[in-house]
């Protein structure tokens, strides 16, 4: 917080320092240096306050899965993908599919 605090402060201070001799020397390409600073400035502070918010937005969510998958152990509860214990193409194919067990069409 402090580092990004300091960097905030050294870029608008650069930018009034730009924004100052522009107006000494009458140049516009100073005056739009030190507007495109000050501009960098508040969008760090930006930033900054987006990636802290969805920071602590990610901690909580975190917190609440590892609340919901306590309670699903405690009840008891089993996913779906719990209840089976075979593969379900092993129970789709059936097992005594020989040649012997297949009738044979005559077609002559």
């Amino acid at each position: 917080m402090v580092f990004i605090l300091l960097i905030v402060v050294f870029l608008v201070a650069w930018a009034l320092h730009l924004m100052q001799q522009a107006m000494d020397h009458r140049e516009f390409s100073l005056m739009l240096a030190g507007f495109l600073v000050s501009v960098a400035a508040a969008a760090l502070i930006g930033v900054y306050f987006l990636m802290g918010h969805f920071v602590g937005y990610m901690t909580q969510m975190a917190s609440r899965a590892e609340a919901t998958e306590e309670y699903y152990e405690y009840t008891g509860f089993a996913f779906p993908s719990e209840l089976f214990t075979e593969d379900p193409i092993e129970r789709a194919i059936a097992p005594d599919l020989s040649a012997s067990s297949v009738p044979m069409i005559d077609i002559s």
